[in-house]
């Protein structure tokens, strides 16, 4: 087979191996972006919690208050007896009960994102727990990259000419 050809198979076997990894790119669904000014402190303040309301903080979660920073990164979680608000450059949003904020960068932009109360009853347990929640979020990204790279490894060797069709002596 001429190398023109094994190249050609073998940049095809890649593209299909790593081709799904790009379907589980994270969301960029946001409920708010405002421009990052690169501020020197926090991005941004909770405006009120009432309730049941969790910040993530450098050691875990903790009650949360009027006032407390928030960075990228951090995740405000409300419970069903709670509600909060953040103020984070341009965006003043409202978290009602049994939903989550997450606070991320996308390029030069920040990205405050809303979520519902089924996805955050599932991410808040998995994480205050450390266990993957049963029945499912756990990700085949692994499973692909591995098949992919078991096919592609599969098929070069079996179509490489080591030596040309001669027998050993």
């Amino acid at each position: 087979m001429s190398l023109v050809v094994k190249s050609a198979l073998a940049g095809f076997i890649a593209l299909i191996s790593f081709g799904p990894v790009s379907s589980f790119a994270q969301d960029a669904s946001c409920t708010c972006t405002t421009p990052y000014q690169a501020a020197a402190n926090s991005i941004g303040s909770i405006g009120h919690a009432n309730g049941d309301v969790m910040v993530s903080q450098a050691a875990g979660y903790g009650p949360a208050k009027a006032g407390n920073a928030l960075d990228f990164g951090s995740r405000v979680v409300v419970g069903a007896r709670g509600s909060a608000s953040v103020n984070v450059g341009g965006c003043n949003l409202d978290v009602p009960a049994n939903s989550s904020l997450d606070i991320s960068r996308i390029e030069n932009n920040i990205c405050l994102k809303v979520v519902g109360s089924e996805q955050t009853a599932a991410a808040v347990s998995s994480e205050h727990t450390g266990q993957i929640a049963p029945g499912g979020n756990r990700s085949n990204t692994p499973l692909f990259i591995f098949g992919g790279m078991a096919a592609a490894a599969g098929i070069l060797a079996a179509t490489q000419d080591d030596d040309g069709g001669a027998v050993s002596r």
